[in-house]
């Protein structure tokens, strides 16, 4: 497909563990090429791949981590930058799949590589404390179980994990990440800084909607990823067009992509270990 001339650009959305090749490839082929998270599995060839992007300089490449065109996202990251609460002490950022999707999740985890829970779900937690603080993370610690699912146990997967993390200038974060909100697709963040502390969807509203019945008062949730993010993204397709068609930088690069997975790993590895492990510099 990518040797196609009417092809100007590829956007890059199978499996995790196909990204890297695909990236390289699309390049190869003088393709612009946006993929979705995470870049990759292993970091030695991210780093590869991070070198076939600088030989083609002259294309775009945009990662996929929608929350920075998140509306309310952007309006945080907006305040924090004026100030408005001080400098950030910790960050505390939630990522919980509907249990609805329990089912083909695990009949997916069974046949496929994710990269696990930590890679394939806290990865845009990881990218949203880098993005709001510009610090990277030092350090962590991390937990998990799979209760409700524990035939996930043999696939090598979690059904819920917890972490720690300290930053390269001592902040905090903790993450929540899993795959079994009963009610619908619940992601939430907090920053707290030393003058105020802001929270991002506490209640994963699906709108501004409130149906009062009696059954009593009820706000509907967002029940999955493409509902709860369809504006961003949009936002963020529509951003990759215009750094094509305007040759303008999206800001989103290889090695956002390549220290979110390092922090990822460090978070499987802290798991499997139990025990606090240190990111690769």
């Amino acid at each position: 497909m990518v040797q196609h001339a009417d092809i100007d650009a590829v956007f890059i959305v199978s499996p995790s563990g196909f990204h890297l090749q695909q990236i390289e490839s699309a390049l190869n082929a003088g393709k612009h090429v946006f993929s979705e998270k995470p870049i990759g599995l292993d970091i030695e060839a991210i780093e590869h791949t991070q070198q076939v992007i600088a030989q083609h300089a002259n294309l775009k490449f945009q990662l996929g981590f929608m929350r920075r065109f998140d509306d309310s996202y952007r309006y945080a990251k907006q305040l924090v930058d004026q100030g408005k609460i001080g400098d950030i002490t910790l960050i505390r950022s939630y990522s919980i799949d509907p249990a609805a999707g329990m089912a083909s999740f695990v009949k997916f985890a069974t046949s496929a590589n994710s990269g696990g829970l930590f890679l394939d779900m806290s990865i845009h937690d990881i990218d949203v404390i880098r993005w709001f603080t510009g610090k990277e993370i030092d350090k962590v610690w991390a937990i998990g179980l799979n209760r409700a699912y524990p035939v996930l146990d043999k696939a090598g997967e979690l059904e819920t994990g917890a972490a720690l993390m300290q930053l390269e200038d001592k902040t905090m974060a903790i993450l929540v990440a899993g795959r079994n909100a009963a009610h619908g697709y619940h992601v939430e963040t907090e920053i707290i800084g030393t003058k105020g502390m802001l929270r991002i969807a506490q209640v994963p509203e699906k709108n501004l909607v409130t149906v009062m019945n009696e059954e009593g008062i009820i706000r509907p949730t967002s029940q999955n990823f493409p509902e709860r993010f369809a504006q961003a993204f949009l936002s963020e397709e529509q951003a990759f067009v215009n750094s094509i068609l305007n040759n303008q930088d999206v800001g989103i690069t290889a090695e956002d992509g390549l220290q979110g997975t390092k922090a990822a790993l460090a978070l499987q590895e802290a798991f499997e270990k139990n025990d606090i492990v240190q990111v690769a510099s």
